[in-house]
């Protein structure tokens, strides 16, 4: 199958019985605004960095993974809620929208759905409110608040599997960053890696995962047609 020109061989998995989407940059296209502001935060804080930097250090990790690098390189702490809630929660309102195709494709899946976040559920509900995603997904939502590690441990998944009473070798995850691919990996579940995203399609093909650029393709990359 040629998925936006890269050839992929996909595995024969039979039907899942839970797809598990990451939240930021699957269902909301908030990656490219949330390392936009975060180069212009931390350059008036004294750590210029490229947005090429940011995705590389910190995409698909978690508030206190990126907190406490920054704080580490800064040497000193930093008002987190002023610097930055303040700052996302005001471009996310403003700007943010679903990932192109994803409103119609998360209607037009069949199997049971939930997403697994490297954000706080008090996040995961304001970033799919914004969208208009929440109602798809209801009560379905776990945090890496609520597990030991973030990911690229593979806590989040085993933890959303758990609860949701699948098997690992049953369930599909829906990521977009180096670090969630390899959660995914490391759970031992299917992965699609949307490359549609801030990360290219090199960085996402590791090992087994299924690499697309197309949010539309995906029903049928998990039917395996």
């Amino acid at each position: 199958m040629n998925a936006g020109g890269f050839l992929y061989r996909l595995p024969k998995v039979g039907r899942f019985d839970l797809v598990i989407f990451d939240c930021d940059g699957v269902l909301v296209d908030s990656e490219r605004l949330a390392v936009r502001t975060e180069a212009e935060i931390l350059l008036g804080l004294g750590w210029p960095l490229t947005e090429t930097e940011i995705v590389e250090r910190f995409v698909g990790r978690s508030e206190t993974y990126m907190r406490q690098v920054v704080e580490d390189h800064l040497g000193r702490p930093v008002d987190w809620e002023t610097e930055f809630e303040a700052r996302y929660e005001e471009v996310f309102t403003c700007e943010l929208l679903p990932v192109p195709g994803v409103a119609e494709v998360v209607r037009q899946i069949t199997i049971p759905m939930c997403v697994a976040s490297s954000g706080c559920q008090e996040k995961i509900r304001f970033l799919l409110g914004l969208t208009g995603l929440l109602d798809v997904f209801g009560e379905r939502l776990f945090s890496v608040d609520e597990v030991a590690n973030g990911k690229p441990a593979p806590d989040v998944f085993v933890y959303a599997a758990e609860k949701m009473g699948v098997g690992p070798g049953r369930c599909a995850v829906v990521e977009d960053s180096v670090a969630g691919v390899t959660a995914g990996l490391a759970a031992e579940m299917t992965v699609f890696a949307f490359a549609g995203g801030v990360t290219n399609a090199a960085r996402l093909a590791i090992g087994p995962a299924i690499v697309f650029d197309d949010m539309h393709m995906l029903p049928e990359l998990l039917s395996g047609d």
